[in-house]
């Protein structure tokens, strides 16, 4: 995900009546036809912020991993167990048009207020989390009043959140903090964003003085391994833009991903009786092992990769003698970045393939998303709107990169542009993983001015 940004205050008090300083009511300030960009007007109350912690984790309590090895929609079934309590969610908020699909996406629509006719925006989610670390019986913890202090986990093998890791967390002293217990990921990619859309939109159902336009809702599947986006129907949706709630901290507003191909590299040798092995054998988990140790370890992985720099990672192997196979995620913000790994991994496949007498090596890529960059700029009040809400929100927006991809990527790239905003999220795929309810509280209170600069916008000629 983007990089931190130093959050401000979390005090979220005051409803959303009242006086505007310097602009009367609120009432008379929208009569004037001017944005709400008042900073205590738009924000959740106590009652609100408890609703919004509730809500989270209603959700990081359900087991939603992703499986790649599956071919079925959604790869995992236990995914449908979230998408039903969402479909359920939204009708009790009273959304339109709510349905759930076969494949577990959920749709809903939050009609626009009494006399508003401007352009349909829709905020998106995923429900599932990550295949790289167990969500199995996630135990949250609460941690009322932090105290500023590391955070350790109780489970979790002498597992600390450090502060000096996490800096953030200076910001957020007196607040509440939601870790895991160790055990597990927690789920905050993206339950975060799950439960900051749904409380921007049961405020905004509570407040129809807050002028808005139609707002599309979707929660989407398989997100974490590059399948978001199938059997979504874009008319369905029928936005101009879409919104994905799925970027750490706040005040974030991600313009840039990485483009992501996955390269399977699957070794076939020969196996036999070790006892009768000499000049037979073919040992695939030692050609596979070969192979490995050519990878570049210096440069162009995670570990030594930072900023703009891509990065080939394998992260899962599988296998024994006749046959192992690695999986290995390429990554770069640019095309030509990904050209060049896939010639070296072809290349490296060869070097091995000759020096092991008997074996063979298929590597197979596939394409996962790609930079949404160039598709945003078809619809430049994306960014621009979304800038101003943040700082109408009080906050100080910062567009940023991320180094990995969201359901933006491809939902631009199928020609609805989708920046990325922040949900409260740290250390995502992790048993590190933390937010706190004083960000997601701010990302609610983003929404909400965004939902009201778009509100103020004319329908496309």
């Amino acid at each position: 995900m983007g990089a931190g940004v130093t959050p401000h205050s979390n005090q979220f008090s005051g409803g959303a009546t009242g006086q505007i300083p310097g602009c009367g009511t609120i009432a008379e300030f929208r009569s004037k036809g001017f944005p709400l960009t008042d900073t205590q007007a738009l924000k959740l109350d106590e009652t609100a912020r408890e609703q919004l912690l509730e809500r989270f984790l209603r959700y990081v309590r359900i087991d939603t991993q992703a499986d790649e090895h599956s071919d079925s929609s959604p790869s995992s079934p236990k995914q449908l167990e979230l998408s039903r309590l969402l479909e359920q969610e939204c009708q009790t908020l009273g959304l339109a048009d709510v349905e759930r699909t076969s494949e577990g996406v959920v749709y809903a629509t939050l009609k626009p207020s009494q006399g508003v006719d401007s352009p349909t925006i829709c905020w998106f989610a995923h429900v599932d989390t990550s295949p790289e670390y167990t969500a199995e019986k996630v135990s949250p913890i609460v941690h009322r009043d932090y105290s500023g202090n590391d955070i350790p986990l109780p489970n979790g093998e002498n597992l600390t959140i450090r502060v000096a890791d996490n800096p953030t967390l200076n910001d957020l002293v007196g607040g509440t903090i939601i870790t895991t217990d160790g055990s597990t990921l927690l789920g905050a990619d993206d339950k975060s964003g799950i439960a900051v859309i749904l409380s921007a939109a049961s405020w905004l159902k509570q407040h129809p003085e807050i002028p808005h336009g139609e707002i599309r809702i979707c929660f989407t599947t398989d997100e974490e391994i590059g399948r978001g986006c199938e059997g979504l129907d874009l008319n369905r949706i029928g936005s101009v833009c879409g919104y994905t709630l799925d970027g750490s901290g706040t005040a974030e507003i991600d313009v840039e991903t990485f483009s992501a191909d996955l390269c399977v590299v699957t070794v076939q040798g020969v196996n036999t009786h070790p006892s009768i092995g000499k000049g037979v054998m073919v040992n695939a988990l030692r050609v596979l092992s070969d192979f490995l140790t050519r990878l570049p370890h210096q440069s162009d992985s995670p570990e030594t990769s930072d900023g703009r720099d891509g990065f080939l990672h394998p992260y899962a192997i599988d296998g024994g003698v006749a046959e192992a196979n690695v999986r290995i995620i390429i990554r770069d913000f640019e095309q030509d970045g990904l050209t060049r790994y896939r010639t070296l991994l072809k290349q490296l496949a060869d070097d091995v393939e000759r020096s092991h007498p008997g074996s063979r090596i298929v590597l197979e890529f596939r394409e996962q998303y790609r930079n949404m960059r160039d598709g945003l700029a078809s619809e430049p009040r994306a960014i621009e709107l979304a800038r101003q809400a943040v700082v109408d929100a009080g906050l100080e927006p910062k567009l940023s990169i991320i180094r990995g991809g969201t359901d933006g990527s491809q939902l631009t790239a199928l020609g609805l542009p989708t920046p990325n905003l922040s949900s409260g999220q740290h250390n995502p795929h992790s048993p590190l993983e933390w937010t706190s309810v004083g960000e997601m509280a701010r990302c609610v209170s983003v929404l909400l001015h965004l939902a009201n600069r778009w509100g103020r916008e004319s329908q496309p000629r």
